[in-house]
C-alpha cells in the first residue's frame, strides 16, 4: 500500500468573510516531491499553514504523514515536518555561528541553548557539506549571503530528521547565479534515498527542478490543475492559469514562461 504524505479531501478556509481556500483536494504519495506554483495571493501560505495544522480549514477533510487532523496533538506532527522560508531567518541571532545556527535545529530552538553531542555537531557539518556550505563554519550568520543563510536553514532543517520539507520560495531575494548554486543544493539533497518528501513553493517556474516531477497549481485560492508536471506546465494551461498568452520553453527539463503579447483571454 502507497504512503500518503499529504492527503487534503475538499477543504476550505475562510477569514473575515473572505474564501483563501476553496474546495482543496490534494495527494502526495511518498517518494514524490512537488512544486506548488502560483502569483502572489493565490493561497500558496494559507495552504502551508492548514499542512502544518496552524490553521483549521471551516470545511473538508486534512491528513499529513498518515495523521488525521482531529485525532493528533499537532505539536508532535510539526516536529516530522521541516519548513523553511525567508521569515525564518529574520528571528535567528544574526551574530550565532553557522554551525550553531544548523544544529539548534535538533533542539528547535531559536539561539542554541542546549549542549550538543560530538555525534550532532558531525551530522550538522555533514548537511552543512552535502548543501555546499561546509567552508561557512565559524562564519557568522549576518555574514552569510542570502543563498547561504538559505543553504544553512535547510540544514538546519533536516536536523530534526523531518519527513516533510516544504521549501517556501527559498529562492526570494537571489541573484541568478546565488539561484542555480542553491537550487544545485535542492538537487543534491533530493536524490539522496534519505530525502525526505520535499514540496517547493515558487511562482516561477524556471525554479522547477526535474527532481519535482508533480506540480500544483493554485489561483485564488482553488486548484486550477495538479498533475504531472509534463502534463501541466504547458503553454495551453499556463496561459489559461495567468489569464494571458504565455509560450512555455523546455530547456534542461526546466520550464521557461515567456509572454506572448500583453493579452488577456
Amino acid at each position: 500500500m502507497v504512503e500518503m504524505v499529504i492527503h487534503i479531501e475538499r477543504a476550505s478556509y475562510c477569514k473575515s468573510d473572505k474564501t483563501l481556500l476553496k474546495d482543496i483536494h490534494w495527494e502526495v504519495k511518498k517518494g514524490e516531491h512537488w512544486a506548488i506554483l502560483g502569483l502572489n495571493g493565490s493561497g500558496k501560505t494559507t495552504l502551508l499553514n492548514v499542512i502544518n495544522g496552524y490553521i483549521w480549514p471551516n470545511e473538508g477533510k486534512v491528513s499529513v504523514l498518515g495523521n488525521d487532523f482531529g485525532t493528533i496533538d499537532l505539536r508532535e506532527l510539526r516536529k516530522e515536518i521541516g519548513w523553511v522560508s525567508s521569515s525564518l531567518q529574520e528571528k535567528l541571532y544574526m551574530n550565532d555561528k553557522a554551525e550553531h545556527i544548523v544544529v539548534s535545529g535538533k533542539f528547535a530552538t531559536i539561539g542554541l541553548y542546549d549542549n550538543p553531542s560530538e555525534a550532532q555537531w558531525v551530522q550538522a557539518e555533514l548537511f552543512m557539506q552535502q548543501l555546499g556550505c561546509g567552508h561557512l563554519k565559524g562564519r557568522t550568520f549576518q555574514s552569510c549571503s542570502q543563498g547561504e543563510k538559505q543553504k544553512l536553514l535547510i540544514a538546519r532543517a533536516l536536523m530534526a530528521s523531518p519527513k516533510l520539507l516544504i521549501l517556501d520560495e527559498p529562492c526570494n531575494g537571489l541573484d541568478l547565479f546565488s539561484r542555480e548554486q542553491l537550487l544545485e543544493a535542492i538537487e543534491r539533497l533530493a536524490q539522496d534515498e534519505q530525502a525526505p518528501t520535499l514540496l517547493y513553493v515558487t511562482h516561477h517556474t524556471e525554479e522547477i527542478l526535474p527532481i519535482f516531477q508533480h506540480a500544483l497549481l493554485l489561483r485564488r485560492g482553488e486548484v486550477f490543475r495538479q498533475g504531472q508536471l509534463r502534463d501541466v506546465l504547458t503553454s495551453e494551461q499556463l496561459s489559461l492559469f495567468f489569464e494571458t498568452i504565455v509560450e512555455v520553453i523546455v530547456r534542461d527539463e526546466r520550464h521557461w514562461v515567456l509572454p506572448a503579447k500583453c493579452e488577456i483571454i
